[in-house]
Parts: structure tokens; C-alpha cells; sequence
């Protein structure tokens, strides 16, 4: 019999050798941390400290998500940037999905060494979007896409619904970000399945198209959209190590500054 999810937050602290290094983590729309659980325990084994919360709104109902702005899934993962920053040299943003549309977004608005995503979400492609804002009134949940993972027997501790309110929310948030991806001069890396039923092409183009900092991709030819846990989730686990080492490499010497960018403060 598989374990129930595991829906807790996740926080490791550093105990690797040289620079001390953070990574930020968050996981999807809908989700928990157990999406990106296994990955996050990688990176702490290899010693980083790494901060991964649980989003307002997720771990409980769906009901309690339609009730939760979009700022406060930002404000949750901008508190544990802020931590790490005040404790490491280094600080890494990661994340599935919406968590890699919170990474990009925290990269886009602190000083960070670098950014690794997968299957991130900045375009919400369902037709019904353009009348998500009015149809929250009507329809207060549809069934969720939910275990897009072609690997037997995971379960990445969804809901089983999913809040039309929270989805006009991520329109916001997706809208908000795309606009700030131009501010973006750490280097990201993406990991894209080449099977994805959730998040389309349309995501990835605009993260290339408007991101200043170089934009390494590497595609999952035997993963879903949930790759993390997935059949290729040791290339990015591993892959994930190699881009932090390399990244810290390069900038030894050139520490990032841990004030705040106030250039686009939160409303």
C-alpha cells in the first residue's frame, strides 16, 4: 500500500563545505510539498539549507483555497527567501508549476544566484479563462488535473477539485509575473516534459522571450507535467546540484546583495 502524502512544510539547514547555500522551493497549484518532497530532500543531502512551506490554502480543503490571494502564495515563499538570505551566501529559487511561477517571481523581485523550474506556469491556456473572473460567481469548483504523472502508483497530494476563484487568482499572479520576467539576470534552468497535460508550450516561450538572464532548457522525454516525481526525476534532482555548483563557481567572489529590490513592491 503507498504512504498517504506527506503535506508538511520541509527546511533543512546548511551543512555542506565553502560558500553556505539556500534553496527556496515551492510546490503547484493545488498541490503540496509533497510534490517536490523528494527533490527537496536531495538538494539537503547534498547540503544545502533548503525552505520549502506549505501555500496558504493548500494541505486543507479547496474550500479554504477559494478564500486565498494569490499574494499570499507569493508572501509565504518571499518569507522563507528572506530567511535564507539572511542566513546564506547564496540563495536558489526551485519549483513545480505555480511554484516555478513564485521561483521566477522571487528571482525577478530579490537578488538570487540562480533559478531552476519545472514545467513552470506563466500562460493559463483553458478557453475558460478569459471568463474565469465572472465564472467564480457561477461555478464554485471543477474537477482537477490532478496525478498528470505517467510513472504507476503517485500520488502528489492534490486536490481532488479545484477552486474556480484560486484559478482567476493565478490568472492575476501569471499576468503579474509574466510582466517582471524582464528584471530576471540570474540564470535559470528549465526543466520542460515533453508530455505535459497541464501547462502548455505557450509558458516556456514567454519565459524565453522576456528573461535578461541566459535560459538553459532540458527536456523530459519520460515524464507528465508532476516530473518531480516522475521517471526522470533523478536527472533533475541530480542536474539540480550540478547548476547550483557551477552557478556558485562562477560567482565566487561576487556575493549577491541581500537588500530588497523596491522596484515593484507588493500591493
Amino acid at each position: 500500500m503507498n504512504k498517504l502524502p506527506d503535506l508538511s512544510p520541509f527546511l533543512s539547514q546548511w551543512s555542506g563545505i565553502g560558500p553556505r547555500v539556500g534553496v527556496v522551493m515551492s510546490h503547484g497549484f493545488t498541490g503540496s510539498p509533497h510534490s517536490v518532497r523528494p527533490w527537496a530532500e536531495h538538494l539537503a543531502a547534498a547540503g544545502y539549507a533548503v525552505r520549502l512551506p506549505l501555500l496558504p490554502g493548500h494541505g486543507t480543503t479547496w474550500q479554504d483555497m477559494a478564500t486565498r490571494s494569490w499574494r499570499e502564495w507569493h508572501r509565504a515563499v518571499d518569507e522563507a527567501y528572506l530567511e535564507l538570505a539572511a542566513e546564506c551566501d547564496y540563495v536558489f529559487t526551485a519549483g513545480l508549476s505555480m511554484g516555478g511561477t513564485l521561483a521566477l517571481r522571487i528571482a525577478a523581485t530579490r537578488p538570487v544566484a540562480g533559478t531552476i523550474v519545472v514545467n513552470p506556469g506563466l500562460v493559463l491556456d483553458d478557453p475558460r479563462a478569459v471568463v474565469v473572473a465572472a465564472l467564480k460567481y457561477v461555478v464554485k469548483s471543477t474537477p482537477a488535473i490532478a496525478n498528470d504523472i505517467l510513472k504507476p502508483d503517485q500520488d502528489e497530494g492534490a486536490y481532488a477539485r479545484t477552486p474556480v476563484a484560486a484559478a482567476h487568482q493565478l490568472k492575476k499572479m501569471y499576468k503579474d509575473t509574466a510582466a517582471l520576467l524582464p528584471r530576471i539576470n540570474a540564470p535559470v534552468r528549465v526543466y520542460k516534459s515533453t508530455v505535459d497535460n497541464v501547462i502548455s508550450k505557450a509558458s516556456l516561450e514567454l519565459l524565453r522571450s522576456r528573461a535578461s538572464a541566459p535560459v538553459d532548457i532540458h527536456y523530459l522525454a519520460n515524464s507528465y507535467h508532476v516530473a518531480t516525481l516522475d521517471n526522470d526525476a533523478p536527472e533533475i534532482f541530480q542536474g539540480t546540484v550540478e547548476f547550483i555548483q557551477k552557478t556558485v563557481a562562477n560567482l565566487a567572489g561576487h556575493a549577491p546583495s541581500p537588500e530588497k529590490d523596491t522596484a515593484h513592491e507588493q500591493a
